[in-house]
C-alpha cells in the first residue's frame, strides 16, 4: 500500500504540483485571445438557454438547459464551500480574486472543449454520447484509442469511484454533526435515492439534476444576499481587501499575493473543472442545432460555479468576525461558523442541507461521466450493472465508514493524467474548433437568430450524420 501512495503521490506532483495549473492558465489565455474573447463576446447568449426549451425536436431529447445544470450540478460541490474556505484560509482574501480570474479565462476552455464534444457526439437510439475519449478517437484518428482509453479509465476511478466515496462522506459527516443522524441512516438513503436515479438512466439524471441544481444553487444564494445585505457598509472594504491582497499590496498570510495566485488558481480549476474533459461528457448529451451553442451554454456553467456561488461562500465567510488568517481550521466549519456567526445556530442546519443537496447532484453527475466511459470502452450490460452496483456500494462506504475514504488516495493523481490527455487533445484539435466558431459567427451575421450545423460543410471530419444531418 505504501508503494501505491509513493507511486500516485508522484503522478500528483508531476501533474498538480508542477506543470499542470500553469498549462491550464497558458492554454486558458491562449484560448481566449486566439478566439477573440469569445467568452465574453458571447456572454449574454449563455443566459438564454436558461429560459428556453430545446431548440431542436423531441421530448425525449435532452435539451442543452438539462445538460447544463447536470454539469453545474458536478461542478458545485463541496469545493464551493469547504475548497473557498481553504483557499482564504491559506491563500487570505486575494484568493479569492485569482479564483474569479482563472473562472473567467476557463469559460473559454470549456467553450472549446465542450463544443468539439459536442462535434464528435454519436447518436445511439434517442440519446447522445460523447466527451473526451470520443473526441480523441474521431477527431485525431483511432491510432490515438489508447489515448482514449486511458482518459476513460482515469475518468472512472477519479470521479465513478473516489469522488463518490468523498461525496457519500461528507453529507454523513455533516448530518450527524448539525443533526445527529448516525450515519448508517444517511447511508441507506443515500444508496437508495442515487440507485434509483442511475438506474433510470440519463434523462432520470438530467430530470433530477433539472429540479435538484436550480432549487441548491438558487437556496445557497439566497442566504449569501442576505448576509451581504446585512453588511452592505462593509461590502467595499472586504472587495478592495481582495485585491488589494491578490496583489501583494496588503499581506493577510505568510507568503502575500505568491500564496494568493497559488490557492486561488488551485482551488479555482479543481472547483469549475474546465479543461479536465469531464463537463464535454455531459454537454455532448444535448440535442442542439450547432455544437458552438452548447459550448457557449457550458461556458456558463464556470461562471455559475466560481464567480456567482464561490463567491456566495467567499463573502460569507470575509464579512463575519470567525476568519483568522493562516489559522489552523478545516473548511466545512469555518463556512458553518461563519454562517452562524450571522444568522445563528439554525444556519448550521441550513448549511447541512445546502451540502447535501450539492454532494447529491455531485454524485449523479459523477456516476454519468463514469457511465460513458464505459460505454466508450465497452457496450456489455453486465459491465454497466456492476458499475451502477459498485457506486452505489461506494457511496454507502463513504457515508458509513468515513476512514475507508482514504483508500481512494489515487483520486487526484487521476485527475491530474484526465486533464493533461485533455489539454493535449484540445490544443491538436483546437483548429477545427476554430473552424466550427467561424462557422457560427459566419452564421450570426447573416442574421440567424439560432446557427444550424450542417455537416455537409465538414466532410473531412468523422461526424456522425445521424447526430449531425447534412442540409446541403
Amino acid at each position: 500500500m505504501e508503494f501505491l501512495q509513493s507511486f500516485f503521490g508522484m503522478i500528483g506532483d508531476l501533474t498538480w504540483g508542477w506543470a499542470l495549473i500553469p498549462f491550464l492558465v497558458i492554454f486558458g489565455l491562449f484560448f481566449t485571445i486566439v478566439t477573440d474573447f469569445v467568452q465574453f463576446r458571447f456572454f449574454k447568449r449563455m443566459f438564454r438557454v436558461l429560459l428556453t426549451k430545446n431548440q431542436t425536436a423531441g421530448e425525449k431529447s435532452i435539451s442543452g438547459r438539462e445538460a447544463l445544470l447536470l454539469s453545474v450540478g458536478g461542478r458545485v460541490g463541496g469545493g464551493n464551500i469547504a475548497g473557498v474556505a481553504v483557499a482564504i484560509t491559506l491563500g487570505g482574501p486575494g484568493a479569492v480574486f485569482w479564483m474569479w480570474a482563472i473562472a473567467l479565462v476557463g469559460m473559454a476552455t470549456s467553450l472549446v472543449e465542450c463544443s468539439l464534444a459536442q462535434l464528435y457526439k454519436r447518436k445511439e437510439g434517442d440519446d447522445f454520447r460523447g466527451g473526451a475519449a470520443q473526441t480523441i478517437v474521431y477527431g485525431l484518428g483511432k491510432d490515438y484509442r489508447w489515448l482514449a482509453y486511458v482518459y476513460a479509465v482515469c475518468l472512472i476511478a477519479s470521479f465513478a469511484i473516489g469522488f463518490n466515496a468523498f461525496q457519500g462522506n461528507t453529507v454523513a459527516g455533516a448530518a450527524a454533526d448539525s443533526l445527529g443522524i448516525d450515519r448508517m441512516y444517511t447511508g441507506v438513503f443515500l444508496a437508495g435515492v442515487v440507485g434509483f436515479i442511475i438506474y433510470g438512466g440519463i434523462h432520470r439524471i438530467a430530470k433530477a439534476a433539472d429540479v435538484i441544481v436550480p432549487i441548491m444553487a438558487v437556496a445557497y444564494m439566497l442566504i449569501a444576499i442576505v448576509i451581504i445585505l446585512m453588511n452592505i457598509a462593509e461590502l467595499p472594504a472586504v472587495i478592495a481587501s481582495i485585491v488589494s491582497n491578490a496583489f501583494g499590496l496588503e499581506e493577510a498570510v505568510g507568503g502575500g499575493m505568491g500564496a494568493a495566485l497559488a490557492q486561488g488558481l488551485r482551488r479555482g480549476l479543481f472547483s469549475n473543472e474546465a479543461g479536465l474533459g469531464s463537463a464535454p461528457n455531459v454537454a455532448a448529451t444535448a440535442d442542439v442545432t450547432h455544437p458552438i451553442s452548447q459550448g457557449i451554454t457550458q461556458s456558463l456553467s464556470v461562471f455559475i460555479d466560481t464567480i456567482i456561488v464561490c463567491s456566495c461562500t467567499a463573502f460569507v465567510i470575509l464579512l463575519g468576525d470567525v476568519y483568522v488568517p493562516g489559522a489552523d481550521i478545516d473548511g466545512v466549519v469555518l463556512t458553518q461558523q461563519s454562517l452562524v456567526s450571522h444568522l445563528g445556530e439554525w444556519a448550521k442546519y441550513y448549511l447541512t442541507f445546502a451540502i447535501l443537496l450539492f454532494s447529491f447532484s455531485s454524485v449523479i453527475y459523477n456516476y454519468y461521466l463514469g457511465e460513458n466511459a464505459l460505454a466508450f470502452m465497452s457496450k456489455s450490460k453486465s459491465a454497466l450493472h456492476v458499475l451502477r452496483a459498485a457506486v452505489i456500494l461506494i457511496v454507502f462506504t463513504g457515508a458509513v465508514a468515513p476512514a475507508a475514504t482514504s483508500v481512494f488516495f489515487f483520486s487526484d493523481p487521476m485527475m491530474g493524467i484526465l486533464a493533461v490527455v485533455n489539454l493535449l487533445a484540445l490544443i491538436m484539435l483546437f483548429p477545427t474548433a476554430m473552424r466550427i466558431l467561424k462557422d457560427y459567427r459566419a452564421q450570426l451575421a447573416e442574421g440567424k437568430e439560432h446557427p444550424e450545423f450542417d455537416s455537409a460543410k465538414f466532410a473531412d471530419l468523422d461526424i456522425d450524420e445521424t447526430a449531425w444531418p447534412k442540409k446541403s
